[in-house]
């Protein structure tokens, strides 16, 4: 709640401010300039309400006028109201001068001083929130924590997160799995007005169709069987904050209605529940489905479509970003041989031509996982392709390909072969398998049905 100091020496004046706005705002109560400060540096209030005429000096004005010059030097953006006599216009003019918001003259009007204390609170709010814009304007490359790219694609994508992120538009972010689609929404979090709220992220995909709406949305107490207490769901855990929602082109039909209503009304009603509870949260999705063909087929929304999507991002594959590939392998090389402790100094060349010719299905997280693998298994300073989990010759890469008479057929063969090396590391759990591979538990089924592999 808004904090608002009230210093007056008038015990009955503090009470009837705090009987008649003491619901409105956090209030802070002191009698004398000393308490005044010493309350001031401690709690910050945004607004303050000055008697000039503080004790020991209450027939002058020089310990209110000490008072507020102090105020505004520990604060220079602090809104100080000025409370004056009928005969103190002058007074009120000097404070003025000096910094103070403005003035109010006895004796008080409560609904008068009420809309002055309004303004000054919403002229603050303002002023704070221009102030973090610019902020987030500045923002440089490096505030963009976690996203590695010297790419054209990449550089894009840096830029457009800049234009976005001060912004409260819905970002629709589309890429491949493994590609750093959470990586940018919690960027985009970073840099925004909301950075001090909440990034809740929560993945469509993984969760079973059953659960996923009170996960989102919450229940109440007896809602369904085993519904034993009420719950909060994740979007009103992102109250003031962000919410992430990876794989939304996996949300159900009837879900997808329900998040639209509170896209257009910005409410929500928990399961088995009737209130309305209003819920300010800023929405980042991801997908990486086709949504225009989902969209032809009617399995996503045109309109939910157009409210998260006002603003696109696209990730490009690893198989595109060009030298970024070995910038990344590098950077995760020196990451894992510090955490490891190993001597480890580089690729060697037949490495780094198996990573340059590998189609890397599973982007920069297959990528990370590979060179972590590489550092931890490797006897030598430099990392072999057996290192890195390659055979003879890497999977899907055009050296690999004498035996496939197309580039699909041999995505085809890489694809399944991963497929059924994680599920058999994994002894059939699903979704374990689906976690090693990056991607939901039903895109996984897809391609298990796809390729015709059995669990």
């Amino acid at each position: 709640m808004d904090k608002l100091l009230i210093v007056d020496d008038n015990e009955d004046i503090r009470k009837q401010l705090k009987w008649g706005i003491g619901k409105e705002y956090s209030l802070i109560m002191a009698g004398d300039a000393h308490e005044a400060l010493e309350l001031f540096r401690k709690q910050r209030p945004q607004v303050v309400t000055l008697d000039l005429g503080l004790p020991p000096q209450e027939d002058t004005s020089e310990e209110g006028f000490r008072c507020l010059g102090e105020m505004l030097r520990i604060a220079p953006d602090v809104k100080v109201i000025v409370i004056t006599g009928n005969d103190g216009r002058e007074n009120a003019v000097r404070a003025v001068q000096m910094g103070a918001y403005d003035f109010y003259q006895k004796p008080i009007d409560l609904n008068e001083l009420k809309v002055i204390v309004k303004r000054a609170f919403h002229l603050q709010t303002l002023e704070d929130e221009n102030r973090r814009l610019q902020t987030a304007l500045e923002g440089s490359e490096s505030d963009i924590k976690g996203i590695i790219g010297q790419c054209q694609e990449m550089q894009l994508v840096f830029t457009t997160i800049r234009k976005v992120a001060a912004s409260d538009i819905s970002v629709l972010v589309f890429g491949e799995s493994g590609t750093g689609k959470e990586l940018v929404a919690r960027a985009i979090h970073v840099m925004s007005l909301r950075r001090n709220g909440p990034f809740i992220p929560i993945n469509c995909g993984a969760i079973p169709e059953n659960l996923l709406e009170s996960e989102l949305f919450g229940h109440e107490k007896g809602a369904f069987t085993g519904a034993h207490t009420r719950i909060q769901g994740k979007v009103e855990y992102a109250h003031k904050g962000t919410l992430f929602l990876d794989e939304i082109g996996e949300l159900p039909l009837n879900l997808q209605v329900k998040l639209l209503r509170f896209l257009q009304e910005k409410v929500i009603q928990r399961v088995g529940g009737r209130e309305n509870i209003p819920v300010d949260a800023r929405i980042v999705a991801a997908t990486n489905i086709d949504i225009a063909r989902a969209l032809e087929e009617g399995k996503f929304r045109e309109d939910l479509y157009y409210r998260i999507g006002v603003v696109t991002i696209t990730l490009p594959p690893l198989r595109k970003r060009g030298d970024d590939l070995m910038l990344l392998a590098n950077l995760f090389l020196k990451r894992f041989v510090n955490d490891f402790k190993k001597k480890v100094k580089g690729f060697s060349p037949a490495a780094r031509e198996f990573m340059e010719t590998y189609s890397w299905p599973g982007n920069v997280r297959e990528l990370e996982n590979k060179v972590q693998r590489a550092v931890l298994m490797t006897s030598s300073s430099v990392i072999e392709p057996d290192d890195l989990g390659f055979t003879e010759r890497p999977a899907g890469a055009r050296a690999a390909s004498a035996d496939a008479t197309t580039l699909r057929e041999a995505r085809d063969r890489v694809e399944r072969e991963m497929i059924q090396g994680a599920v058999m590391n994994n002894k059939g759990n699903i979704a374990k398998a689906a976690e090693e591979l990056g991607i939901s538990r039903p895109t996984l089924y897809d391609l298990l049905k796809k390729h015709g592999v059995t669990v």
